[in-house]
């Protein structure tokens, strides 16, 4: 994950009251933080997320695979807390 990338999940990690840091476990990205505990591990940091599929790919086909990302994870993202919850909001936003 790239520093500009960082920067933007950690603007969005403001907003839902929480702190990421660059996560110390094996092919992780982010470690979510809550008043000092982590409470997740999210995004694998062998596969791309939103951004940079834009960086990379353009937005149209970044667009694409948000959606498919949504579609595959309907069932968890909502789900207040859950590590798919952070990923949906810190990585896809």
């Amino acid at each position: 994950m790239n520093e500009a990338d960082f920067k933007r999940a950690k603007a969005n990690a403001r907003k839902l009251k929480v702190v990421v840091k660059r996560s110390t476990r094996k092919n992780k990205k982010l470690d979510v933080f809550r008043k000092g505990v982590k409470i997740a591990s999210i995004g694998d940091s062998r596969y791309n997320h939103y951004h940079s599929y834009i960086r990379t790919k353009g937005k149209e086909f970044a667009d694409k695979r948000r959606a498919l990302y949504k579609i595959r994870h309907n069932n968890t993202r909502k789900k207040k807390d859950s590590p798919s919850y952070f990923a949906d909001r810190l990585l896809w936003d």
